[in-house]
């Protein structure tokens, strides 16, 4: 058994750190609290430059944007991150405003009393948003 108090780090690659950041701040209202640019060559092969965000739940994890500084731009599709909120129309409406697009409209799962869509952020990197629902 663990004893570990947050259940980890959501990583996600970005080709243009800055406007990734901004993005997600203004979409999801997180909080960056480090940034870190240095190199790293015996893990990621060159330098990294990435900003971690506080997480937003005590005991939650917190989420990094990592760019490999001197690599390609990472492929559509390599992780999929996922967020609650509790006002799935207003996030979706933040999203498209900051650039990002609806990839699956607004779905009812009333099996699992939830509301489900998929947003693409402005570099195309898949983005599940939950609200949980009462029926």
């Amino acid at each position: 058994m663990s004893d570990a108090q947050q259940a980890g780090a959501a990583l996600a690659p970005s080709v243009d750190l800055n406007a990734s950041a901004a993005f997600y701040e203004t979409v999801f209202g997180i909080v960056p609290f480090n940034r870190v640019t240095k190199d790293v060559s015996a893990t990621t092969g060159g330098p990294i430059d990435e900003i971690t965000y506080r997480p937003t739940a005590d005991g939650g994890p917190s989420l990094t944007l990592l760019k490999l500084v001197d690599k390609p731009a990472p492929p559509r599709g390599e992780t999929v991150l996922g967020f609650m909120t509790s006002d799935i129309v207003a996030l979706l409406d933040r999203a498209t405003a900051a650039g990002g697009r609806i990839a699956t409209p607004i779905q009812e799962q009333r099996e699992h009393r939830v509301k489900v869509a998929f947003v693409q952020d402005i570099e195309g990197h898949l983005i599940e948003v939950v609200e949980l629902t009462s029926r």
